[in-house]
């Protein structure tokens, strides 16, 4: 893996660029980044995204509870940055986003809607993938969140990001990437290579009250993400909707949405 970009305020951050498509072509570096949660960049770290990667989008995946709880993040306060708040949760009621989003007794958010056990053991003693009917869910509860996400990322260098950078960051870059012509099996590398920054993903979150009630109770394993899962919610687009491609051609996507981004990303 050497696409990841070394920062002190985030440690889940890499670069989609140079990721090879099924025709030869190569995704453009510094066009499309994915991260965790940036509200502790540093001011060199914000030099680093904005100055030298030219970073000039964000799309922050999280909740209104969870921007109003942990704040917005440094890069907010950086005229040459735009912030687009796309919550893949349900709106209504509460602070905003219910359900997923009302704070459990005792306060913060609930972490198993945010970072959602890949594997948890069912009462008949099975292991089922939960993550993949959370992902679902956020296509269900929020389509409109990921078109324009996308199209956001067809408008300029951009950065993706949620709270731990694996799950609702690890959907909507899976459907870039399959636009951009990403094959399946590189796809799903990059979901999986969140694997690798998962100790120090838990350490960031469980140092704020926001998360740190729920992740406490879980053993860290259960949030590993598995190829399987990747693998499996692909599968599902396949199969219900002809692919990512297709789900969003049911929610307004164009093609030329998708030479938008291709002219925008692919070398």
């Amino acid at each position: 893996m050497t696409r990841w970009i070394e920062l002190d305020g985030a440690v889940n951050v890499r670069d989609m660029g140079g990721l090879v498509t099924s025709d030869g072509g190569t995704l453009r570096p510094g066009r499309l980044l994915r991260s965790d949660n940036l509200q502790g960049l540093t001011p060199a770290d914000v030099d680093r995204l904005v100055t030298d990667i030219g970073v000039r989008h964000v799309i922050d995946l999280r909740s209104d509870t969870e921007v109003t709880i942990e704040g917005p993040g440094p890069l907010t306060r950086d005229p040459r940055v735009t912030i687009h708040h796309l919550s893949l949760f349900a709106e209504g009621g509460g602070l905003t986003d219910v359900d997923a989003d009302t704070p459990p007794a005792g306060g913060g958010v609930d972490t198993d809607k945010i970072l959602p056990w890949q594997n948890r053991p069912e009462e008949d003693g099975q292991e089922s993938e939960r993550s993949v009917g959370h992902y679902l869910a956020y296509l269900a509860d929020r389509p409109g969140s990921v078109v324009d996400a996308l199209r956001v990322i067809a408008q300029g260098p951009s950065i993706v990001h949620c709270a731990a950078g694996k799950d609702r960051t690890g959907v909507v870059t899976a459907f870039a990437l399959d636009i951009l012509g990403v094959p399946r099996d590189r796809i799903v590398a990059d979901y999986a290579a969140t694997g690798d920054r998962l100790e120090a993903i838990l350490a960031r979150l469980r140092s704020s009250p926001t998360y740190a009630q729920d992740l406490d109770s879980r053993p860290a394993d259960t949030h590993m993400p598995h190829a399987s899962t990747m693998e499996k919610f692909l599968a599902v687009l396949d199969e219900r909707h002809g692919g990512p491609v297709g789900w969003l051609r049911h929610h307004g996507w164009t093609d030329a949405d998708t030479a938008a981004l291709r002219t925008a990303l692919r070398t």
